[in-house]
């Protein structure tokens, strides 16, 4: 008798598994996508920060993908209008959020989308720490050595395959302006894990952003407000939609949805990935394209990814 009753959990069992692997493998997927969009954002993101400065340009832009967000969620989505609960959790992510886009404005008007790309391939590693620190989630030996061999291919890609240049690299003003941002980014990841359990993922992530934009307040409203609209160049209001919609909205949604299935260090370690879609980006706009040496440089990262994301959580 008790042999028929267990019977019937072991295809439920099996069902659950698969589906969880199947949702892991969607997390993958997602954050590929999240690197090449991010990338985006460098790119454009410097073309215009040379036409509006990083408060303004920031709190625009998330003015904007309130809106978007507003309607994909509650709208497209069908998501029930609720009102947040515990609001500390998104004034907290909200500032985190402020603190990193404002840094990556301000970090353009000084040094270049690639050199930035090069800080933003340290947020996984400060990802684990606070992910530790934050959930108590480890990152295990193997994984650890799967981030240092995507790192070190990452490296070799932003530098362009320049030993020179890499022996000689100087920490400059905008890089070290970024830093803290990345920083901020790096403890927002595993507190979505943590904040977020039980929480509709895009209604979680609307929230976000809607508290986001009261940081943003100081330093972009007055100016914001004072800007000549007509009088900026097409390419500024096509950077903004796309930072907008694409690398915001959009972004918002498939990091959310990867940072509940995957580990911290995992879902960050495709960071490693932005930089060699920004050497495509840029040749694809014209600013030359990167050597055979360099894609071998973007070979090593994508075995390293590969290998990290087999590998066991």
């Amino acid at each position: 008798m008790t042999e028929n009753l267990d019977l019937p959990a072991a295809p439920a069992n099996r069902h659950t598994v698969h589906a969880k692997g199947r949702e892991k493998l969607l997390a993958h997927a997602a954050m590929l996508l999240f690197a090449a969009l991010i990338a985006g954002s460098f790119s454009f993101g410097g073309m215009a920060a040379q036409h509006l400065e990083a408060g303004p340009l920031t709190l625009w832009r998330y003015l904007m993908t309130m809106v978007v967000m507003g309607v994909l969620t509650f709208g497209v989505l069908g998501v029930p209008f609720t009102k947040p609960r515990r609001v500390w959790r998104y004034a907290l992510l909200g500032g985190l959020i402020a603190v990193y886009m404002l840094t990556m404005f301000a970090a353009l008007e000084f040094t270049s989308p690639v050199q930035t790309g090069a800080v933003f391939t340290l947020m996984p590693l400060i990802s684990a720490g606070f992910a530790l620190l934050f959930i108590g989630q480890k990152t295990r030996p193997d994984v650890m050595i799967a981030l240092v061999i995507a790192a070190l291919g990452a490296i070799w890609v932003i530098f362009r395959a320049d030993i020179g240049a890499i022996l000689s690299f100087d920490v400059g003003r905008g890089e070290l302006i970024y830093f803290v941002g990345v920083i901020c980014h790096g403890a927002y990841v595993p507190l979505i894990r943590k904040f977020g359990q039980g929480e509709n993922p895009v209604a979680f992530g609307f929230w976000v952003v809607v508290f986001t934009i009261p940081w943003l307040l100081p330093t972009g409203a007055v100016p914001l407000a004072e800007t000549d609209f007509a009088a900026l160049p097409g390419a500024v209001w096509a950077t903004i939609a796309y930072l907008s919609i694409v690398t915001t909205a959009i972004t918002f949604m498939l990091l959310q949805y990867a940072s509940m299935r995957l580990p911290a260090p995992k879902v960050l370690g495709y960071g490693y990935l932005t930089p060699t879609f920004i050497i495509l980006l840029e040749g694809l706009l014209g600013h030359g394209w990167a050597s055979p040496a360099v894609f071998l440089g973007a070979l090593v990262t994508a075995a390293g990814l590969l290998v990290m994301g087999l590998l066991r959580d």
